[in-house]
């Protein structure tokens, strides 16, 4: 390509195309983030529920829950162990 072609409306619309993509991808972050913290707070709380009630081991239910999620999905679940607070040592409460 010539140089001249990369200059003017040309270049204009380059860089309109490539704005509008990035704020599509800005926007659609945002909407996943907002079905996913919800659902995250959801789980949380249904563990920590479950877990005072029976006294489950939380890291082998969210290994569990990550590998029977990738089993159907094809895709790792990171964010499953950063949903709730390390239990204390002293016991108290998680």
């Amino acid at each position: 390509m010539s140089s001249e072609i990369l200059t003017g409306a040309y270049q204009e619309l380059l860089d309109d195309l490539k704005n509008r993509i990035r704020n599509a991808r800005v926007r659609a972050a945002l909407s996943v983030n907002r079905e996913l913290v919800p659902l995250y707070w959801q789980i949380g709380q249904a563990i920590l529920e479950r877990q005072a009630q029976g006294g489950w081991s939380l890291a082998v239910l969210l290994a569990q829950l990550e590998n029977r999620l990738h089993e159907r999905t094809g895709k790792a679940i990171t964010n499953l162990s950063r949903i709730l607070p390390a239990p204390r040592s002293d016991g108290a409460g998680v």
